[in-house]
């Protein structure tokens, strides 16, 4: 959800209690956790607040809180990834996403699960395959371009699903969902565009003489 940008760097809140123990992490273990980042900046003036859990309930709830925002009634994660007409999901590379998802029992209505690799190239690339840093840089901002400049690709990578996630991944992982969604609804705009003008053309309209009345 977009909120006003603030002047002040977002606070963090998590559900773990803190007690007079030392809570020891141990790299790579397995733990439950809610973490909530408030107004995370994005390019411009769009600030995003970010819900990070491990726990399915708790994103059940948020999910359930956004339908009633919208007139609905209360639905759990797995609904909306099921869903045939309210949501389109875009990603990269989306075959890693599906086995990711299914070791979550989980698993996005085919019909709604776009890639956006197989439906975009940026321009005069040269590239095979263009990633989403290309693509979001290209239709979104250049700000896209450096999202990953925070994370250490080779090292990061290896705490998703398993330990609690740091601030600066979480950020990455907001970065990463925002852009895939933005690109493609701007992708997506232009193709209807275009479409609506093949269609025009197609049946003459423009050479139709203007007439006010």
């Amino acid at each position: 959800m977009a909120e006003e940008p603030s002047a002040k760097r977002h606070h963090a809140e998590t559900s773990n209690k803190r007690s007079n123990l030392v809570d020891i992490k141990v790299p790579g273990e397995k733990r439950n956790y809610t973490r909530t980042l408030e107004r995370v900046e994005l390019h411009g003036k769009e600030t995003l607040e970010i819900v990070c859990t491990s726990e399915p309930d708790k994103a059940d709830e948020v999910i359930s809180r956004m339908w009633m925002k919208l007139g609905g009634s209360p639905k759990r994660l797995t609904d909306m990834l099921q869903h045939d007409k309210l949501f389109t999901f875009a990603g990269f590379s989306i075959e890693t996403d599906k086995e990711k998802l299914k070791l979550s029992g989980m698993e996005i209505n085919a019909n709604k699960f776009i890639d956006i690799q197989c439906k975009w190239r940026v321009p005069y690339t040269g590239k095979e395959y263009d990633s989403l840093t290309d693509v979001a840089a290209s239709v979104i901002h250049p700000f896209y371009k450096g999202m990953k400049n925070k994370i250490n690709t080779q090292e990061d990578y290896k705490l998703w699903g398993t330990s609690e996630l740091p601030d600066n991944l979480i950020e990455y992982a907001r970065l990463d969902a925002y852009a895939a969604y933005k690109s493609w609804f701007m992708i997506d705009y232009v193709i209807d565009g275009s479409e609506f003008a093949k269609e025009r053309e197609a049946n003459n309209f423009y050479g139709h003489p203007y007439c006010p009345f």
